[in-house]
């Protein structure tokens, strides 16, 4: 059993770091998300939706396994400056870049360096800030969606109308760098230390399958190879259970992995969507994208109220992920027989209420000290759960809609799908309420 989490004196700053880094992180995915169309059109990559989708996460992964040798052999600032260097260098490239391989090249290395603090980041929240101020910051990181929805798809858009998408790449920029500060100076003097350590082996063979996808988007046999890999590589990794929906923290984590392939696949291709298959303007299909992060952000908040009023998590995550599953689905359905612009913003914004239901129940749940994992275990298999299935949802649905007539369809019922099996795993997260 791993000790109960004590509230270190600079968990205030950590936890404010913590949000702050969020924040960089939403206004990073309404960048990414708004621009895709803009991209890929540019760069002639149509048929390269997942190359230009899956480089961050990729990144990202990759990093996981490492993240802890580097920190113990360079230390908190050291390992700062060296991630932050790479992100710059991957946003200098991705920007720069005339084909799709380049910018997927420079999106993997700012995932790389995103990467390189996040299992010890969340390690030390878990580590120094109890179960209640852990839920608040997971509340607060939730409205820190609401502002960059609200005004980042607008903002990227007039930059890029002014300046062109390269220069927009780089609103992020100050965002992380505040973020990232801050953790570093909460967690200063705190020796970097973990609790285990990461299979690599068995953890590269996540990237390595989605990279398979991404490498042979054009042919099916190697995106199937590809997809098995990556599943593989996910059970053998996280911890004992997770695969099998046993009750409590697996369940939770599994319900997370889920919930990362339909709702961040979904949410990845949502601008496609819209201007492909609705026939909407990017502008509007921007305001969809934003709809359902403006509704999780203030859904998240009113959860962590009804939470404190005896509503338990498991039903919260049940259904919340029931409410989520339904919006890929009807998507889907008005792709086939009504193409809508304000149905599918209504659709998406509740799809974004089920989301803000769920994910802070299930967060909680997934990181309890009840479940036997030390802090670092608890971090890893987290980061590791949403990491994977946001990525495997990305690249599968990229390499699914690449495919031309039909893939958008195919895409959105899969999605549907993979979110209809989390609200399955939502509804074993049985769990000592607080």
């Amino acid at each position: 059993m791993s000790a109960a989490p004590t509230r270190a004196p600079n968990a205030g700053l950590l936890a404010v770091g913590i949000v702050a880094l969020e924040f960089g992180a939403a206004v990073t995915s309404f960048v990414a998300g708004t621009l895709l169309p803009i991209v890929a059109d540019d760069l002639d990559a149509r048929a390269r939706l997942s190359l230009l989708l899956a480089g961050p996460t990729l990144g990202l992964f990759l990093a996981l396994p490492l993240a802890g040798g580097v920190l113990a052999r360079l230390g908190s600032r050291a390992t700062l400056a060296a991630g932050f260097t790479a992100y710059l260098g991957g946003l200098a490239i991705a920007a720069t870049a005339t084909t799709a391989w380049q910018f997927g090249l420079g999106q993997f290395a700012t995932g790389l360096a995103s990467g390189l603090l996040a299992v010890f980041g969340v390690s030390s929240a878990i580590r120094h800030l109890d179960e209640r101020l852990r839920a608040r910051v997971v509340a607060a990181s939730s409205a820190m969606w609401v502002l960059p929805a609200l005004v980042g798809p607008a903002a990227t858009l007039a930059v890029e109308h002014v300046a062109g998408w390269r220069w927009a790449l780089l609103l992020p920029l100050p965002f992380l760098l505040f973020g990232r500060t801050l953790i570093l100076r909460a967690i200063r003097g705190e020796a970097p230390r973990f609790d285990a350590r990461r299979p690599v082996l068995r953890t590269l063979l996540v990237p390595l399958g989605a990279a398979l996808v991404v490498i042979g988007s054009q042919r099916p046999a190697m995106v199937v190879v590809g997809t098995l890999l990556a599943v593989a590589g996910i059970a053998a990794i996280m911890p004992a259970g997770t695969m099998r929906l046993r009750p409590g923290a697996p369940a939770a984590l599994a319900a997370l992995i889920l919930f990362g392939f339909g709702y961040f696949g979904a949410g990845g291709l949502i601008t496609i969507l819209l201007t492909d298959g609705y026939g909407t303007s990017v502008g509007r299909a921007a305001a969809v994208l934003s709809a359902a992060a403006v509704a999780w952000g203030l859904t998240g908040i009113a959860a962590a109220k009804l939470n404190g009023r005896g509503v338990g998590r498991r039903a919260l995550a049940a259904t919340g992920m029931s409410l989520a599953a339904l919006g890929p689905a009807v998507l889907a359905v008005l792709l086939v027989f009504h193409p809508s612009f304000p149905a599918a913003l209504v659709v998406w914004a509740a799809t974004g209420v089920g989301v803000g239901l769920a994910y802070p129940a299930l967060y909680v749940i997934a990181t309890a000290g009840s479940s036997g994992l030390g802090a670092a275990e608890l971090a890893a298999a987290v980061i590791t759960s949403e990491t994977a299935g946001g990525l495997l949802g990305q690249v599968v649905g990229g390499a699914i809609v690449s495919t031309g007539d039909g893939g958008l369809l195919a895409a959105y019922v899969l999605f549907a799908a993979a979110l209809g099996l989390a609200v399955v795993a939502s509804a074993r997260t049985a769990a000592p309420e607080s």
